[in-house]
């Protein structure tokens, strides 16, 4: 947890928060490693399968996804005032 909370850039117990959200909802699987948990992907095939749909469909609208007013890069910036991008 530690890594992804400095890769996030996010709170320790909002990443907790999250990864007991993912495995209580069959996504994760976490076991003791000394004092610490170890998250692991409970169907890492299927995972990689939705990645890569992902990855095509973003191949095909990419652009338009990037462009969006609403959702796009430049959109990103009202995110955290909870605008969700809309102005």
């Amino acid at each position: 947890m530690v890594d992804l909370t400095r890769h996030l850039g996010l709170a320790q117990s909002t990443v907790s928060k999250h990864l007991a959200c993912l495995r209580d909802c069959g996504l994760v699987q976490s076991r003791p490693e000394g004092r610490a948990s170890v998250f692991s992907l409970t169907y890492p095939a299927a995972m990689l399968d939705v990645l890569a749909a992902a990855e095509r469909l973003l191949g095909l609208t990419g652009d338009a996804v990037a462009l969006c007013p609403v959702y796009g890069v430049d959109a990103t910036s009202g995110a955290a005032d909870g605008s969700g991008g809309q102005r």
